[in-house]
């Protein structure tokens, strides 16, 4: 486990008194590096009696091996904090669409990461060839009833104190209230590129980098764990951040 501390300027963003909130960024799929970064934020969590919560910030499936097991680990009701909040990613907005039959670009999915989760479901290559165009029909076959609640509940975004979580970011100048759910899954360059005060700190996932980015307007913990095998959190409490990166 590495623990990054990132320096705060005066006037930034904070958390209510008694609470710490960690941020979990794009799963992909690597369950084996979600089972050690819970295992950091339970052991970070040791000594704490205030109030803490987790929030993960979507994309756990697709890419990754092993996006079955990561679903079963957040559905078992063993996870640290005394709370959790579960995002949408851009990748469940495509494979739910899939599922439900609303989209007719199944392989489109299955090209950025949707055959490896197929896969971890025990859905081979034929049985996608034999699906033809209704693999939403197969993954509704092998899925869990668990797991699909899971997705079905899952949030577009979630403010606590001045911070904003959300996947993607947000649009630059649109209140919270207004933002669509295209920007806070999809967005990218328009959002990571804009300085402006948003009146929160927008914490998110979605785009890679080396290291977690900790900017004056927002905080990105994507740091490509599909690909790097590196999976990054961050610890918000009071006007403090910290990362953690397994």
């Amino acid at each position: 486990m590495k623990l990054l501390r990132g320096a705060k300027a005066k006037g930034t963003a904070s958390l209510p008194d008694g609470m710490r909130v960690y941020a979990i960024g794009d799963i992909h799929g690597c369950d084996k590096q979600l089972k050690k970064l819970l295992k950091a934020i339970r052991k970070d969590l040791e000594g704490y009696d205030g109030e803490s919560r987790l929030v993960f910030l979507g994309d756990y499936v697709d890419r990754g091996p092993d996006s079955k097991g990561v679903i079963e680990r957040l559905v078992s009701k063993k996870l640290p904090g005394d709370k959790q909040h579960f995002l949408l990613g851009n990748h469940e907005e495509a494979m739910m669409k899939v599922m439900d039959g609303t989209s007719k670009r199944a392989n489109d999915w299955l090209s950025f990461g949707g055959r490896q989760m197929m896969e971890s479901y025990g859905v081979g290559k034929k049985e996608l060839y034999e699906a033809g165009g209704d693999v939403g029909a197969l993954l509704r076959e092998v899925m869990p009833k668990s797991h699909r609640k899971f997705f079905e509940k899952l949030k577009l975004k979630k403010q606590i104190g001045d911070y904003l979580f959300v996947h993607a970011g947000i649009r630059p100048g649109v209140p919270i209230e207004e933002q669509e759910q295209a920007d806070l899954v999809w967005i990218r360059d328009r959002f990571l590129k804009s300085d402006r005060d948003h009146g929160v700190v927008v914490v998110h996932g979605h785009t890679i980098s080396e290291k977690p980015q900790n900017k004056a307007n927002r905080i990105g913990v994507d740091t490509g764990c599909y690909a790097t095998g590196q999976l990054t959190a961050v610890r918000l409490q009071g006007s403090e951040r910290a990362f953690i990166t397994v």
